[in-house]
């Protein structure tokens, strides 16, 4: 349960010196909170990685929220965080996984090969009652190498050229995906041919992962026989989506894609198609 998809808190606590650790944890209602607990306390060695500072790229207003950044960017980034090759990473957030899973899929995407998101994260962790500290670690800058992606990303004009062959997953809300409401993008609907899988939906009600089973048994309800590699993943801005790469990891259906500009990129452009 350790190394390329999840790591348990038990786990975690009893190798803590043999993890490099980052918090991911973020409100998209109040961008700073994240932050602001992360310094009143969080796991011994973590090091804070900010979604819209560290995990996402520059806006133009027209490729979404949270597009990604350069690939050079993010892995001078992990260089700047002293990070190596060779270490594992673990990734957490608030509870569910759905902040940390992102930088669980971008790790990927730099081509780093042992990174696992902690099921149940921070709020297991702490009522679990394994140590916190607000101490903030220091590690000597690396230069860390362009390494061959392990993760697949595709852009929106591949979406808008090749969307009848994709089977494109919608990790938000029903009531977002069939478009009576929508509280952050200004268009409420989703992409034409979609199919709704919300990522709320991989864990349980103690807030960690369904089994690998359970997960496989209902992805394969929604891949209908199709391969996971013509699944592309999206949602409003490219972090849920990411939860429902790592859920098909989990369930042993790897090989799913990212659109991380995702509805908030789609639906800027208004000549493009909307379904709700």
């Amino acid at each position: 349960m350790s190394g390329s998809t999840l790591v348990s808190t038990e786990a975690l606590s009893g190798e803590l010196g043999g993890w490099r650790i980052f918090d991911c944890r973020h409100d998209l209602a109040n961008p700073a909170l994240g932050e602001q607990q992360y310094r009143e306390g969080h796991i011994p060695g973590a090091l804070f990685a900010h979604l819209d500072r560290d995990l996402s790229g520059a806006k133009t207003g027209a490729n979404g929220r949270h597009p990604l950044p350069e690939r050079g960017a993010f892995i001078a980034w992990l260089g700047k965080q002293g990070l190596k090759p060779s270490d594992r990473v673990a990734c957490y957030d608030a509870g569910s996984g759905a902040m940390a899973a992102r930088l669980w899929w971008m790790l990927r995407w730099a081509g780093h090969e042992s990174v696992a998101v902690l099921d149940g994260g921070y709020a297991k962790w702490v009522a679990e009652k394994y140590p916190v500290t607000s101490e903030i670690p220091r590690f000597a800058t690396t230069t860390y190498p362009s390494r061959p992606a392990a993760a697949v990303e595709v852009n929106v004009k591949e979406v808008e050229k090749d969307r009848d062959r994709m089977l494109l997953l919608d990790a938000r809300a029903p009531v977002r995906f069939r478009g009576e409401q929508e509280p952050i993008d200004p268009v409420a609907g989703h992409i034409p041919g979609a199919e709704n899988r919300y990522n709320a939906e991989n864990v349980t009600s103690q807030g960690t992962f369904k089994s690998a089973g359970e997960l496989r048994t209902e992805f394969r309800v929604l891949l209908r026989g199709r391969a996971p590699s013509e699944v592309v993943h999206y949602c409003g801005s490219g972090v849920a989506a990411c939860h429902n790469l790592l859920a098909m990891e989990i369930a042993g259906l790897p090989g799913g894609k990212l659109y991380a500009g995702s509805w908030s990129e789609w639906s800027a452009d208004p000549k493009r198609g909307i379904a709700r």
